[in-house]
């Protein structure tokens, strides 16, 4: 990678009190934050997507990043004004994205190295059946929001029974063979979801045409970086899942180009977004409740400085993030938390790594209040162990 003089020297809390502050997570940016000029999809973009596997956990990371917003503003946005997608993201999971960034972000997943996957040879689809499935789901998607059991045989009836082989295993019995690529039609914009029809999902086609894979990388690495950075290609890799080495030649071409600068990040090289180089915002200060893989939790790097100590036993799961919702005090995890709907009573637990002072837990309450408006309950707190385990 190119070499440069590294003039700018960037601490951890410097770098996390911006990042806080970029994503509407301290009571100052909050405060500051206009419900007319930010909403769920410019909530959405400043996180770089919310992670919607759970779809409820998504609306909370939104909505807990906007003064007043409850979960019925995410889903007018995502469904009614469609200012939000629900679609494959990074690392292949399901995000909320905002519609307005969905050729950038396609534009970039396409443009991912894709190795062999995970899948046996007699599994795996050749290249040629693989661009095969994914024409197939276009065309069936166009004009159309179908479950995922009519597409499958909208599908399999556009390609040949070989994509209906049942070969994938599932949670309970065995999917068939052309699913293996439905995160990938989502990465070319020919899939997205639509609104459900009863209890079942539905599918359609956004309609999105892909920014060229340069420009939209160069983009992504941009905007990684103004909301995560410093950061270094193997950060940026394991966000995405991809290759580190793939991650370096790109940071390198984007160096030479003048598009990303290198600042010297607690003692080591890293990289931030040309011209990006101002850390001026106020320490992180304040108490916040994060859902499950709330995007923040998951991009924050180092890992070990945001879950010090003890968090990273109780709050990570065998090193990953995002399993257990966490409690933030001043910038870095001190607890986990779970919440169970009854009605409208939201029951809260917070489980603190060390104890609490009184001026701590009035804040603990008073963002639990917060959790159960956006959910749309009342709240009701414990301070205690949480028993359940990960993504429970």
């Amino acid at each position: 990678m190119t070499k440069r003089a590294r003039t700018v020297t960037v601490t951890w809390p410097e770098a996390n009190a911006r990042r806080i502050a970029r994503q509407a997570l301290s009571d100052a940016s909050l405060s500051a934050t206009s419900s007319a000029e930010r909403g769920p999809a410019e909530a959405a973009g400043a996180m770089l997507g919310a992670h919607a596997q759970v779809l409820s956990a998504a609306e909370l990371s939104v909505a807990l990043r906007l003064p007043g917003a409850v979960r019925t503003d995410v889903r007018a946005a995502l469904w009614r004004d469609r200012t939000l997608v629900k679609t494959f993201g990074p690392r292949g999971t399901v995000h909320l994205l905002p519609a307005a960034e969905l050729p950038l972000w396609t534009g970039a997943l396409s443009a991912l190295p894709t190795g062999a996957g995970p899948f046996g040879g007699d599994v795996r689809m050749t290249p040629g059946q693989t661009e095969e499935v994914l024409a197939a789901v276009a065309d069936a998607l166009t004009g159309a929001d179908l479950t995922i059991d009519e597409l499958s045989d909208a599908v399999i009836a556009r390609t040949g029974p070989w994509a209906g082989d049942p070969v994938m295993p599932a949670f309970q019995g065995m999917w068939p063979r052309w699913r293996q690529v439905m995160h990938l039609a989502g990465h070319r914009g020919v899939l997205s979801y639509g609104p459900d029809r009863g209890r079942k999902a539905t599918y359609t086609n956004p309609g999105t045409t892909p920014l060229p894979g340069p420009e939209a990388l160069a983009a992504l690495v941009g905007r990684y970086l103004r909301a995560y950075g410093p950061a270094t290609p193997a950060h940026f890799a394991k966000w995405l899942a991809t290759a580190g080495g793939w991650a370096n030649r790109l940071f390198a071409e984007l160096a030479a180009t003048g598009a990303i600068e290198e600042v010297t990040y607690e003692g080591e090289p890293a990289w931030v977004a040309s011209g990006d180089t101002g850390f001026s915002a106020p320490p992180a200060r304040g108490v916040r409740l994060l859902p499950y893989f709330d995007a923040f939790t998951i991009a924050s790097q180092p890992r070990e400085r945001l879950f010090p100590g003890p968090a990273s036993e109780r709050a990570l799961a065998r090193g990953q993030a995002g399993n257990y919702p966490v409690l933030l005090v001043d910038g870095t995890v001190a607890g986990v938390w779970h919440q169970r709907r009854s009605g409208r009573r939201i029951a809260v637990t917070v489980e603190p790594l060390a104890p609490l002072t009184a001026v701590t837990l009035k804040e603990v309450a008073a963002q639990a209040e917060r959790v159960a408006e956006v959910l749309e309950g009342t709240a009701e707190l414990t301070v205690g162990p949480v028993t359940v385990g990960p993504h429970a």
